[in-house]
């Protein structure tokens, strides 16, 4: 086989979906909404209060020193863990661009749009505002993530995006 009929050979399969954002560099968001980000700092910050204030009152094994803190070890890397996703859901952003669907989180998640089968927007109307619609795509293969979208652009963008895969994936 020449050089030629190798690339003229049709690759096997369904035909790749494509999509292109309405913005040449992509569309950028946060994904979680300002109020969520709020409730989780809040969580945060009264959980460290109440964390300090049984510290300072001796509920860990009577000691207001270090050990006292080293005695509610489990406690403090709870609110460690917490910290750290509070972090996380403060910075996370979602991004649809040339290559696909990006959200940076603890485990920063990709998906290429020529790998879709299914995509849809998950939301609870009127709530936008407090929870993050989800953006739930579903590969060719069968693996599925979920992005979180808080911002009304990003939002439309999916909704076309998931629009353009239905009509696509229908024949």
């Amino acid at each position: 086989m020449t050089t030629s009929e190798q690339t003229t050979t049709p690759a096997l399969g369904p035909t790749p979906f494509v999509f292109h954002p309405s913005i040449d560099d992509g569309i950028e968001g946060p994904a979680f909404s300002r109020w969520f980000q709020a409730i989780t700092w809040t969580t945060l910050v009264g959980s460290g209060y109440w964390l300090l204030t049984l510290w300072q009152q001796g509920k860990f094994g009577g000691d207001t020193s270090v050990n006292g803190l080293r005695n509610a070890g489990w406690f403090v890397l709870g609110w460690a863990l917490l910290a750290w996703t509070t972090w996380h859901v403060m910075h996370s952003r979602a991004r649809l661009d040339a290559k696909g669907i990006h959200q940076t989180w603890i485990w920063d998640k990709h998906m290429s749009y020529d790998e879709l089968a299914y995509a849809k927007l998950i939301r609870i109307r009127g709530l936008e505002w407090f929870m993050a619609p989800r953006f739930y795509v579903r590969t060719l293969m069968g693996k599925f993530a979920v992005f979180y979208i808080s911002s009304p652009q990003v939002q439309a963008e999916c909704e076309r995006l998931s629009a353009e895969l239905a009509a696509f994936r229908e024949f």
